[in-house]
């Protein structure tokens, strides 16, 4: 990054934490935060360690919402994420089976727990809880301890591989592409208007469960939204029958060099999937994503870097650009030489029959797959058509190009308490 650029994000940096340091003196002296809550976020871990992130909040009374809510209700809850007060340097500890750890929040109010699990894990569980309390500071608004339960996904023997997906434009339609789409479907939209790809929901039930029904595949999900929406994507997947998995987020919070200068967008993107595959070096790897942004490019660099761990890569075309299809072709090209597919696909539907050719998913699951997205292609309701849901879906320039195939041997649950997502 340029020296200004260093120079502004430093100056802006320090203005915002000294602001926030008058803010929280202020607080304290007109009585104390309202009351406290710890927001844990769904993780991820293996035989030897448990990973685990979360944030401190002051609660802001979003309340869960409903199928008739109206466009300022959203409006509200919207403001009510994005204006989070959080709680800086909170502490917390944090509890696994007989194993207890100090855990301290940074000025943002976000904590990170890795934990070394005592005793072996259970070999029937996916979905492992850590129990987190807080400290300090406590609320004089509230009785009581302050508790949350964080789950922790761990792979069970049975997996035979792994997803790893984009969210934005790959399951939800987001539009990312377009400011203003994007602005409406995010701020006025809810769990319940916001709508996934057609079959999308199907299709990831089916490779989660693999080819015999058996199998307990983790999916990785990869979001460029804040985490402040956390609750609304979790909702989301629980309301479609998603098979929930840990949620990745790419943006931080507060003012930081990625905030102020969104530069970095591929290097974090293409590390956080390099991390899940350090962390599970015995699975091999499914990436999920569209072909709006970088994700064509991200995948076929870990393709390269990975060449015998990537099974396939499924791009959703949303895209009606020529150019841009012909660039993902070239890409294709070099994926297959690496040893890979690349599969520009038109729908949910598309993925699915590579993806039951190749023994990945049962072949019965196609007919559920199809049956989905025709449920999911009816016309769209009034509150929908008033959020901009299309009529129709677009018309797709090609169903997908194969290449070099890796074969594997043949082969979500709802973790106990906790939220979705």
């Amino acid at each position: 990054m340029a020296d200004w650029r260093r120079v502004l994000v430093h100056l802006v940096a320090n203005a915002e934490e000294r602001f926030d340091e008058l803010k929280y003196r202020l607080v304290y002296a007109l009585g104390g935060p309202d009351p406290i809550k710890i927001v844990p976020y769904r993780g991820y871990g293996n035989r030897q360690r448990l990973y685990l992130k979360g944030r401190v909040l002051e609660d802001q009374g979003i309340i869960e919402s409903r199928d008739n809510d109206s466009l300022w209700n959203n409006l509200v809850n919207m403001y009510r994420r994005i204006e989070s007060d959080e709680v800086p340097h909170a502490h917390l500890k944090a509890r696994f089976q007989e194993v207890e750890q100090d855990v301290l929040a940074d000025e943002e109010g976000m904590f990170d727990v890795c934990l070394t699990p005592r005793y072996p894990l259970p070999a029937d569980r996916i979905w492992h809880q850590v129990e987190l309390e807080l400290v300090e500071p406590l609320s004089p608004k509230q009785s009581g301890p302050v508790r949350a339960i964080g789950q922790v996904l761990v792979p069970p023997p049975s997996a035979r591989l792994g997803v790893i997906s984009d969210i934005d434009d790959t399951v939800i339609e987001a539009d990312v592409a377009h400011l203003l789409s994007l602005a409406r479907n995010v701020f006025l939209g809810n769990a319940h208007t916001r709508l996934p790809f057609p079959g999308v929901a199907a299709l990831y039930r089916a490779l989660f469960h693999g080819p015999q029904g058996d199998a307990t595949n983790p999916i990785f999900y990869v979001s460029s939204s804040p985490w402040n929406l956390y609750d609304l994507l979790s909702q989301f997947f629980q309301l479609h029958e998603i098979p929930i998995g840990p949620v990745l987020f790419l943006r931080n919070y507060g003012i930081s060099e990625e905030s102020i200068f969104p530069l970095h967008h591929r290097e974090h993107k293409l590390g956080i999937i390099r991390q899940m595959l350090d962390y599970y070096p015995d699975l091999p790897f499914i990436l999920v994503g569209d072909s709006g942004q970088e994700d064509p490019e991200i995948y076929a660099e870990v393709v390269a870097l990975y060449p015998q761990r990537i099974l396939a890569i499924y791009i959703r075309n949303v895209s009606l650009e020529r150019a841009r299809s012909e660039s993902i072709r070239e890409l294709a090209a070099r994926v297959a030489e690496a040893g890979s597919t690349l599969i520009l696909a038109d729908d949910s539907l598309a993925m699915a029959e590579h993806a039951a050719a190749q023994g990945w998913i049962s072949p019965a699951a196609l007919k559920d797959i199809r049956a989905e997205k025709e449920r999911d292609e009816q016309p769209p309701s009034p509150l929908e058509k008033l959020l901009g849901a299309e009529e129709e879906t677009p018309e797709i320039i090609i169903k997908g190009q194969n290449a070099g195939e890796i074969p594997i041997p043949p082969a979500m649950k709802q973790p106990d308490g906790g939220g979705g997502g």
